[in-house]
């Protein structure tokens, strides 16, 4: 389990002053739990993401994975970012590999492995192609293929679909979705979409504006699988209207 407990975090500008980014946030994250961060611009969710890669290391507060303090870099955690950063002279194949060349296992045991998740991801037969010979919704499920090649216990994705068109977006979510349940892993999704974090999560924290502190965390009670048969449901609305009354009124209920 990832736990933050009350942490808070202040970085210095470049003129000398100082942004606090997040105050007093606690959260924790159990394994194999999806749950997705939403809030306004600036209100810490980047921060809180690399922090419990640990990326950024809290100021005040106590960051924990399996009760051991959080100190550097946290094994076992993958990301996945808005821009698909592909290596652009390696082929899809070896993109997604590429992670387990990096501790020395780059045989046939990693391209296989490679291959089941792109097969898994829809993009069986585009092994061979370069990156720019794909859409850009290709190349985003590319790169979440490379983010889940090494079995990660903890999958942080900082709005990946954020730069994608409206039904590229739709199609993404179930592809992730299907991804993560023939994988499972706790992953914390960071984006700016209402409906896209309660389609996608077990539970919505949603961030007031800066400095950062969590508003409320939601429990999106809908069955899996998920569908967007469901956007229509009693619970989706629940859920969506209290986000956004929640961030839209964020100041006056964050704790």
């Amino acid at each position: 389990m990832i736990s933050l407990a009350r942490v808070g975090k202040t970085f210095k500008t470049r003129r000398g002053g100082h942004v606090q980014a997040l105050d007093d946030v606690t959260i924790s994250i159990r394994p194999g739990e999806f749950v997705a961060i939403v809030g306004a611009s600036g209100c810490g969710k980047s921060t809180l993401l690399r922090m419990v890669a640990g990326l950024v290391l809290p100021d005040i507060g106590h960051l924990t994975l399996d009760g051991k303090l959080v100190t550097g870099a946290t094994k076992g955690t993958a990301m996945v970012f808005q821009s698909p950063t592909l290596l652009p002279w390696m082929n899809v194949e070896r993109n997604v590999a590429f992670p387990l060349s990096l501790s020395g296992g780059d045989g046939p045991e990693a391209r296989e492995r490679a291959r089941v998740l792109l097969h898994s991801a829809g993009l069986a037969g585009f092994e061979h192609r370069m990156p720019r010979e794909l859409s850009g919704g290709m190349q985003q499920r590319v790169a979440i293929c490379r983010g889940l090649v090494q079995q990660p216990r903890i999958l942080l994705m900082d709005e990946p679909f954020g730069a994608l068109d409206a039904l590229t977006r739709e199609e993404m979510s179930l592809s992730l979705l299907a991804l993560w349940q023939a994988n499972p892993m706790a992953v914390l999704f960071v984006t700016h979409s209402i409906s896209e974090a309660v389609l996608l999560a077990d539970r919505v924290v949603v961030m007031s504006p800066r400095p950062g502190r969590v508003a409320e965390i939601v429990e999106v009670n809908l069955p899996r699988p998920r569908s967007f048969d469901q956007e229509a449901s009693a619970e989706f609305h629940r859920c969506s209207k209290l986000i956004r009354d929640r961030i839209y009124g964020g100041a006056a209920h964050a704790h």
